[in-house]
């Protein structure tokens, strides 16, 4: 394994068996999907391992660490602890940007900066760290990593959807509506744009890496307009 991978794995407190799946989660999937043919293995597979890894190992945190709480300010903290903004957060700590492996065009667009992308590398890291040695080391590893974050909110956060939904029937409007208004980007990594709208309140169009994602930054741009 390479110097520079070593002080990866380091990092991660763990010494891989198979170093090709630490290099699989670092390998955006443009440099297999671009024009210049390269061998190599993009980490979406690992990212999709990871992504359920994640989520279990964080319910299960959050279903010891708050006993009393019910499902739906569980379900909150869960939401935010496993959100893009969170996974980058890990993917900086560790060091992921200067370890990716990204075509020329995602370089030049600034790729390693990449709040989603970064989000994909840390979720891929943790399925390459389940897929080489199993629940228990990948568990160490989101354990160590989202203490810290857990730690962060002492009350359950409430998502900007659900924010806006309350300050629209305090006032006696009708719910919020979400209008998807246009996809773009590759299929792989597709950007949504969405459109809120509110009675009486100017529509609000957001662009996330989901649909879900979208609509959450719309709701959070109406917000701050309507508290100006």
């Amino acid at each position: 394994m390479a110097a520079r991978l070593q002080e990866l794995a380091r990092r991660l407190g763990h010494r891989f068996a198979d170093p090709g799946l630490l290099t699989q989660a670092l390998t955006h999937p443009s440099v297999v999907h671009g024009r210049a043919p390269r061998r190599a293995t993009p980490y979406e597979r690992l990212e999709f391992l990871g992504d359920r890894v994640l989520g279990l190992v964080v319910a299960d945190m959050l279903f010891h660490r708050f006993p009393g709480e019910a499902e739906g300010a569980l379900a909150r903290r869960h939401a935010a602890l496993v959100c893009r903004e969170a996974l980058a957060r890990v993917a900086l700590i560790i060091g992921l940007p200067d370890h990716l492996v990204l075509s020329r065009g995602e370089e030049d667009a600034g790729g390693r900066a990449n709040p989603g992308l970064l989000a994909d590398a840390c979720e891929a890291m943790i399925g390459a760290l389940f897929a080489d040695a199993g629940f228990a080391v990948a568990q160490d590893f989101v354990r160590s990593m989202w203490t810290p974050l857990m730690d962060e909110a002492h009350a359950p956060p409430k998502d900007a959807k659900t924010a806006l939904q309350e300050w629209a029937q305090g006032r006696g409007k009708k719910l919020p509506v979400y209008v998807t208004v246009g996809t773009e980007g590759p299929p792989h990594e597709p950007l949504f744009s969405v459109a809120v709208e509110v009675e009486g309140v100017e529509t609000v169009t957001a662009q996330g890496p989901s649909k879900r994602a979208a609509e959450q930054a719309a709701a959070a741009q109406m917000l701050e307009n309507v508290k100006k």
